[in-house]
């Protein structure tokens, strides 16, 4: 179970970077002056980043933190805190 954590700890620290890569990209793809969709205004997507970010690191802070092994050993109840 140990080596599962740590290997979803590794797995989270590659996914936060490439879901914010992706949506950047998507942004710059799909973000056109000219179109009359919501999609092509950069307002959405200046919000959706904005509220993904946090999120990404917040991934990325978990998963280094169970690479590291800090979640191996889990309290059961309250008084092991």
């Amino acid at each position: 179970m140990k080596q599962l954590k740590r290997i979803m700890g590794v797995l989270w620290m590659i996914l936060a970077p490439a879901i914010i890569y992706f949506l950047v990209v998507g942004a710059i793809e799909n973000i056109n002056p000219a179109g009359t969709k919501d999609i092509n205004k950069p307002v959405p997507w200046i919000i959706i980043i904005a509220i993904f970010t946090p999120i990404a690191i917040g991934l990325m802070i978990f998963g280094f933190y169970s690479l590291k092994g800090e979640y191996d050993q889990l309290p059961e109840s309250s008084d092991k805190l």
